[in-house]
């Protein structure tokens, strides 16, 4: 019995770690980054010092939390830098971030975020130049707007976090339809490409006889 108390520990500890992560993640997407640290050791089910034995930060909680996100969002960059046609790639990132933002309220806050001392929460930095990279090919191609900085990128994931609707796959669709009109505004030479369908949102107003 003695022998096999650690092994017991370990595997509550692991337990209580997991529990915590799942609900820091459903609490952050459902609510944002402001959730309390009690409410999600309360939804976990443990208590505050446990929850801060493992995470003894809110930063490092949601840098856990949103790995997989974090993964997701370079595998885009990724993909869309390794397009041969630069505008296409640029096109792809926007599209697929926004809709990626747009189905996690939470990752979307972190990686808009700053925290106090933070080391880059939510591979914000690494996305940031790679798309600067990328944008800039798209401008020597003559297809993105020559205007355009990359705080106009900002701009758009800051817009696409506004986004609120009444399901997750009502807010993928307009976060789809506005990355549609985002790419547009972009484009050097706009060919008016059909937009992506729109969708009625809770708080639009009716159609107009």
């Amino acid at each position: 019995m003695i022998d096999r108390l650690p092994h017991t520990l370990r595997s509550d500890a692991l337990d209580n770690r997991e529990r915590i992560l799942d609900a820091a993640r459903a609490l952050f997407s459902a609510d944002g980054l402001d959730v309390p640290m009690r409410e999600i050791a309360r939804r976990a089910e443990v208590g505050p010092a446990t929850l801060y034995r493992h995470f003894p930060t809110k930063q490092m909680l949601a840098t856990e939390a949103f790995a997989d996100q974090l993964r997701a969002c370079r595998t885009i960059v990724d993909d869309g830098c390794a397009d041969p046609d630069p505008w296409r790639g640029l096109c792809l990132v926007i599209e697929k971030i926004c809709e990626l933002h747009a189905r996690d309220r939470g990752f979307s806050e972190a990686f808009m975020s700053t925290f106090p001392g933070a080391k880059d929460v939510a591979g914000r930095e690494y996305t940031v130049k790679k798309v600067a990279g990328l944008a800039q090919r798209a401008k020597d191609s003559g297809q993105l707007r020559s205007d355009f900085v990359l705080d106009d990128l900002i701009l758009i994931l800051m817009a696409n976090k506004g986004i609120h609707a009444a399901s997750t796959a009502t807010q993928v669709m307009a976060s789809r339809r506005f990355a549609g009109l985002a790419i547009q505004a972009f484009e050097a030479c706009p060919q008016h490409a059909p937009l992506p369908p729109a969708t009625r949102l809770v708080s639009a107003a009716p159609d107009s006889d």
